[in-house]
């Protein structure tokens, strides 16, 4: 009984921080994941400080003002008259100010990505680590329900989800996270195999560990490391699938300023006011390249294979 009672591995806690400081100094050591990190943390500085940032309202108005709809850009530095109004990237076609609707965008972008995926990885880690644990029926029940859901196209599924619900940001949320489950609980799952089959885990159920105290201490805090690295890249797909939803008129309604309909609403004048098209499609990649560089440098950092 004193050898089963021997501990052979640091306390969770130590052991976490440990893992989680020594992942945090590999990854400043990787190029591209200081520039997602740069990127993104340039992304929320604008979301945060959105209203000193932009030069207007996102829903005012400025006709009458000395503008019109789909104005160029005026840039007082690169020779713009200074008698007219500066719209650094000029007017869409309500005559609202395209930077001030960029600046408020990634609000909405940043939330709804982060939303959905926080939604999909609690009830996806709950399905998986249930799975996993328990086995037997109730792996193969919850499993083939994931199956399921994994069988349609995301996209096709979210948007048969929104047209049930009814368009809006919160029912594109909701869409975005039900078809992104599967993802998560996959995950959760196949480590919670892995880990139940560890020795510490062994030893704790020999000393009498209740199940869900070994449950939730033993297996969950070791089964998040790839848990974490399938959020942060899950979180760039679900950008690109809200807007998505909102380019098709599904997902977040106007006049809320957001990447995906400011797209949709100047879809065809991608010849005549290219700027209307290709700034909030930039805003688009610069958001899915920074959660990507991201999740890559995190899925290195916390590998330790790559790491000795």
């Amino acid at each position: 009984m004193a050898a089963l009672g021997t501990r052979t591995e640091p306390p969770p806690t130590a052991k976490s921080r440990g893992l989680w400081s020594d992942a945090f100094r590999h990854l400043l050591h990787k190029r591209s994941a200081v520039v997602g990190l740069v990127l993104l943390g340039l992304l929320v500085f604008v979301a945060v400080f959105a209203p000193l940032l932009a030069p207007y309202e996102s829903s005012q108005v400025l006709i009458g003002e000395g503008v019109r709809p789909r104005d160029p850009p005026c840039i007082y530095l690169l020779g713009c008259d200074p008698t007219e109004r500066q719209h650094i990237i000029g007017i869409d076609g309500n005559g609202r100010d395209e930077l001030s609707r960029l600046i408020y965008g990634t609000r909405v972008s940043l939330y709804a990505g982060i939303a959905s995926v926080t939604v999909a990885v609690v009830a996806g880690t709950v399905i998986g680590l249930v799975a996993g644990f328990f086995g037997g029926r109730t792996d193969n029940v919850l499993m083939r329900l994931m199956d399921v859901l994994l069988a349609f196209p995301s996209l096709l599924l979210a948007i048969a989800v929104v047209t049930v619900l009814g368009p809006g940001l919160i029912n594109a949320i909701l869409a975005i996270s039900i078809v992104s489950i599967p993802v998560y609980a996959r995950v959760v799952r196949s480590r919670v195999l892995s880990v139940r089959e560890e020795d510490y885990v062994a030893a704790d159920r020999a000393l009498g560990v209740g199940r869900l105290r070994l449950l939730w201490h033993r297996i969950f805090p070791n089964s998040l490391t790839p848990l974490v690295v399938q959020a942060t890249l899950g979180i760039a797909t679900a950008v690109l699938e809200i807007a998505a939803l909102s380019f098709l008129g599904l997902g977040v309604q106007p006049p809320t300023p957001e990447w995906g309909s400011m797209l949709a609403a100047e879809r065809n004048q991608v010849f005549t006011s290219p700027h209307l098209v290709f700034f909030p499609g930039l805003a688009i990649m610069v958001n899915v390249l920074a959660f990507n560089l991201l999740g890559d440098g995190l899925r290195d950092a916390l590998d330790p294979r790559l790491n000795k």
